[in-house]
């Protein structure tokens, strides 16, 4: 547990005009994001079915908190990391057409997680997905997605400070584009979080791509579950955070993995199995949509938007109570 305290931290709102903050940050950007990226908001499970294939696996190491039912005997059900599958599943289940989609309300519990400023075992974030052609699995299609993403972050920026101006922290007016490999080329020394940091700081904005595959270095930046996202195709978006003195995740997305790219990736991660579980068996079969999709912490970007030292301030977890008890001490409001 590594909590960071702000010299001077001041917290602008009160506990109040936070919680009035949170709302019209959710509310507001849900509506504009679907209008902008033409997606439909749908219902999602909070839960899925062990064995099916569904839930995210993460970096495979953490284990989802599971339950069984009274009236399915024998099955167990794992509350979701998050709904990166499911949402494949769900465009072609409910019919979207070609560069339409969905977005959702994804609530998860990651009971593995490390806790810190920005860290929580309760993940709350938009789940999004749009169907796109197979030609259109290219890196063009991912940075104009990307752009249109922070085109809406950016504007939000300046909707919360008409509504609250001496709240609002203020973004770079553009992002830069970088890979995972041009980051070890530059900074072949550093651990990647340091290279994040740096190269965010640099720009204040970054979108970190191909993230997943090994690197000259024989090394890994960071951890992808192999069946979701194409590792040559997707990424992170990064803003260079003034409070806490690093690079802070706003969002992790990508084009979706074709039959090819998931098959190389799930022997790459030694995870052949997988192919036999049901959602598996439809994609290599070619039955599901080509997509792009991601997630967008909705607790880390009214952080990001209101200048927060702790996503506790902005969301009702669970901390240790030492933590809250520091946080207490420099004016750092744990709800």
């Amino acid at each position: 547990m590594d909590l960071i305290i702000p010299k001077d931290y001041d917290p602008k709102l009160d506990v109040i005009e936070t919680q009035k903050a949170i709302r019209y940050i959710r509310e507001t950007f849900q509506d504009e994001f679907g209008k902008e990226m033409n997606l439909t908001r749908l219902s999602a499970p909070m839960f899925v079915e062990k064995g099916t294939g569904l839930n995210d696996n993460l970096n495979g190491v953490e284990k989802p908190v599971s339950f069984t039912m009274q009236d399915m005997p024998g099955k167990t059900i794992e509350i979701v990391h998050s709904l990166a599958k499911w949402k494949r599943l769900a465009l072609k289940r409910y019919g979207f057409k070609m560069h339409t989609g969905l977005y959702t309300n994804m609530n998860a519990i990651r009971k593995d997680e490390n806790l810190d400023n920005i860290h929580s075992i309760y993940v709350d974030q938009w789940d999004w997905e749009k169907i796109i052609a197979k030609e259109e699995r290219t890196t063009a299609t991912l940075e104009t997605t990307v752009r249109t993403i922070f085109k809406v972050i950016k504007h939000m920026e300046h909707e919360v400070w008409y509504k609250f101006p001496k709240a609002v922290h203020h973004l770079p007016d553009d992002i830069h584009f970088v890979t995972t490999q041009e980051l070890e080329d530059e900074f072949p020394t550093l651990t990647p979080k340091e290279r994040e940091d740096a190269i965010t700081k640099r720009y204040g904005a970054v979108f970190l791509m191909q993230i997943g595959g090994k690197l000259k270095s024989g090394k890994r930046h960071d951890g992808r579950a192999p069946d979701y996202d194409d590792w040559q195709l997707n990424g992170d978006i990064l803003f260079w955070y003034e409070p806490l003195q690093h690079a802070l995740e706003i969002s992790s997305m990508g084009i979706r993995v074709s039959e090819d790219s998931m098959r190389a990736q799930l022997k790459d991660a030694g995870a052949e199995d997988r192919a036999t579980l049901p959602f598996h068996k439809m994609l290599l079969n070619g039955e599901l949509p080509y997509t792009i999709g991601g997630g967008i912490g909705q607790s880390r970007l009214c952080m990001l938007l209101l200048g927060k030292a702790h996503v506790g301030e902005v969301q009702a977890s669970v901390w240790p109570q030492d933590m809250i008890d520091t946080c207490y001490a420099h004016k750092i409001q744990i709800l």
